[in-house]
């Protein structure tokens, strides 16, 4: 299979970054890797998927990464997995011999070594400039379920239904498990046997950078966690206060002590992102250097600066990421600026992820979330429409249709960055708009 054979098996077979954003897969593959990295860091607490699905099909996994490395042309695969996923790395050690291209790194375990950036030098010391993609340093990287995703399509023709997802925190019994896409977050839940207390608020992702949601909320190619936390903990707290109450308190209480830019990730990699200058700024009315506001655009909301480095309990990431989203929708775009050196105290200023998880008051459901083989008895799921990055799928059924699991039911703009959509339920089309197609099982 050559790279276009490829690009086009992924485009087809639904394919995106299975955590994050949700690039679509075929869009990063170019012969210009050198170097292709597997991301089996799981950047974000208490998220269980991708070490598990390091062991239970390591085979699998590790296929589809040497078939990458063999697509593209490139000159290694990178396996990199941090150092407390013990079993995970014996899973590769033990069958890694197989495949010629394959190395495994191990990682520190950090926050956020996930950040494709921060990934990039821990493997390669090969630093991306702010702002740009990895290819621009020969390196693509993929996420573990991406993989996966990748292996069954070209080695099975199987299409993008399912969905690895972690349920944790105040649920009965935390699991990690395999679901079809566009079922509810309270069918996650259920699985997990239910809420262990009425008193809660739900996550959808990380607790550094996920989203609040609520039952009703729909589960897409991106899903990585539901997390039930209490409403007292410091990622609902920060989540729940406003612009208003975070500007005013950075006036009234920011020490431009300027941790936040010391402890920063992609300053330490020479990044031109100093939210304690831009704390200053907005603290104290300085409008003459518009320098502070302008490098927002190199944030990447990692969250370390308001969870983790302020003493204070101020809010630079979503200050920061005000500012952003309204130079954006003001026409700004991002100077082209590049990095500084690397920080030479950089080692000394990662933050180990067993303390970022005690200062977020998460320590307790910290636990085991075991892959399961749950009974599902799902009778309707909603596909919506925008599913990654790019332009949504425009609906390929109307109501009444009957589809198969698997079948394509959406396809974005002829020409556009997008992703095929496939029934994720055999059954009968029952809604179609704009934004999402409902099926219901038959």
């Amino acid at each position: 299979m050559d790279m276009l054979e490829m690009k086009k098996a992924l485009f087809e077979g639904g394919i995106v970054g299975a955590g994050g954003a949700g690039f679509p897969t075929y869009a990063k593959l170019s012969d210009q890797a050198e170097t292709i990295i597997l991301n089996c860091a799981e950047c974000e607490p208490l998220i269980k998927v991708d070490r598990q699905l390091m062991i239970d099909y390591v085979d699998e996994v590790l296929f589809g990464m040497q078939m990458l490395v063999d697509t593209l042309g490139a000159k290694e695969g990178i396996i990199a997995i941090k150092k407390s996923y013990v079993t995970s790395i014996q899973a590769v050690n033990s069958r890694i011999a197989n495949y010629k291209s394959l190395k495994l790194h191990i990682l520190p375990d950090i926050y956020p070594a996930g950040d494709e950036v921060i990934l990039i030098y821990e493997t390669t010391k090969k630093v991306v400039p702010q702002g740009k993609i990895p290819i621009l340093v020969g390196c693509v990287v993929v996420n573990v379920e991406t993989v996966l995703n990748i292996y069954r399509k070209i080695t099975k023709d199987e299409n993008v239904t399912t969905k690895f997802i972690t349920v944790a925190g105040l649920v009965k019994n935390p699991i990690t498990v395999e679901v079809p896409v566009g079922i509810m977050v309270k069918d996650l839940i259920d699985l997990a046997g239910g809420f262990t207390t009425e008193d809660y608020v739900m996550i959808m992702g990380g607790p550094m950078t996920g989203k609040i949601c609520s039952a009703p909320d729909i589960v897409t190619k991106t899903t990585k966690a539901i997390l039930v936390l209490p409403p007292t903990c410091p990622p609902i707290t920060m989540r729940k206060s406003t612009t208003r109450n975070n500007l005013r308190a950075a006036m009234s209480a920011c020490s431009q002590c300027s941790m936040c830019t010391s402890l920063c990730p992609r300053n330490l990699l020479g990044s031109a992102i100093k939210p304690h200058e831009f704390m200053r700024a907005i603290a104290n009315g300085i409008t003459y250097n518009v320098e502070p506001f302008i490098n927002s655009f190199f944030c990447v909301s990692c969250g370390l600066c308001e969870m983790y480095s302020c003493h204070q309990g101020l809010s630079p990431r979503r200050l920061l990421d005000e500012y952003k989203n309204g130079l954006r929708a003001k026409g700004v775009k991002p100077p082209d600026k590049p990095n500084k050196p690397t920080n030479e105290l950089r080692e000394e200023r990662k933050v180990p992820e067993h303390r970022l998880i005690n200062r977020l008051g998460l320590a307790k459901f910290d636990l085991a979330a075991p892959m399961a083989k749950c009974e599902m008895n799902i009778k309707e799921v909603k596909l919506l429409l925008r599913q990654c990055i790019g332009a949504p799928c425009s609906a390929s059924v109307k109501v009444g249709d009957k589809v198969s699991q698997g079948q394509v039911v959406g396809k974005p703009p002829e020409g556009a960055l997008g992703v095929i959509l496939h029934a994720s339920l055999t059954g009968t089309v029952t809604a179609v708009n704009d934004s999402f197609i409902t099926i219901s099982k038959q």
